[in-house]
């Protein structure tokens, strides 16, 4: 057994939590994770969270984020995660203004490398989550976008939150990449596959029943620092709560 910690993704209950968040909460906790990563949920003031997590005896450790929010107000930002309690954000993806062509996509890294630094300021860390098209290369360059975003910011600034089952869909070896970013990705998202899995028609799975390479991919989060292992499932069985009893409990044995 390692000694990285692990949290659930509340994204995945999102549906449950739209329903009755308080429950949702609950059974969360009831499952065995005394940790989670505030994103999807209903929105409401920081303090209602954090009394509602200390209600539960949850501690949000991480949570998304809206690049453009923290552009449009970082003062707000930085007070709404305070009092959450969560000592790293990321945002889930690059703004949809920065995708067109190269040059906006260097532009969108200052973006991530400017908040990043302002958030350091704040005593919060800041990561990017990867999907699968950053996988992908512009025409002429030989780096995928999602290395050109490191290339371009500073590890001080940004993390890597990889997610490993999109890199995994995106055609890398999710365990290599993992490895490349060593000592830049303190939190990462695991998530587990079918092999039918694409990037148009995603088929995620309770951790252990899919098909990536846990042994290879533990492996590189020891070798990584990796300090946390944050359970994730975009879509989930009819029975989502027995979902993340089967990955929590394959975390707590093998992680």
């Amino acid at each position: 057994m390692s000694n990285i910690g692990i949290a659930l993704q509340l994204y995945t209950l999102r549906e449950e939590a739209a329903k009755n968040l308080e429950d949702t909460l609950k059974r969360v906790r009831d499952t065995g994770f005394d940790y989670v990563q505030w994103s999807g949920m209903p929105d409401l003031p920081p303090e209602k969270i954090r009394v509602m997590l200390d209600n539960v005896g949850l501690k949000a450790i991480s949570g998304h984020y809206p690049l453009e929010d923290f552009e449009h107000n970082i003062d707000e930002a930085v007070a709404y995660w305070h009092i959450v309690g969560a000592p790293d954000v990321a945002v889930g993806s690059m703004p949809k203004d920065n995708h067109k062509d190269i040059r906006l996509w260097d532009l969108g890294a200052q973006r991530l490398e400017s908040i990043g630094a302002k958030l350091r300021s704040h005593g919060l860390r800041f990561s990017y989550h990867n999907h699968a098209f950053e996988l992908a290369c512009f025409e002429g360059s030989t780096k995928s976008k999602l290395d050109r975003i490191f290339l371009h910011t500073r590890p001080v600034h940004v993390c890597a939150e990889l997610d490993v089952a999109w890199l995994q869909v995106g055609g890398a070896d999710p365990a290599e990449v993992v490895k490349r970013y060593a000592g830049r990705c303190p939190i990462i998202h695991v998530k587990d596959l079918t092999a039918e899995c694409t990037e148009e028609n995603p088929q995620f799975v309770p951790l252990g029943t899919g098909i990536l390479d846990w042994e290879a991919l533990f492996d590189a989060g020891e070798e990584a620092a990796v300090e946390w292992y944050v359970y994730e499932q975009d879509t989930v069985s009819e029975n989502p709560f027995e979902d993340i009893r089967i990955s929590y409990e394959f975390l707590s044995a093998h992680a």
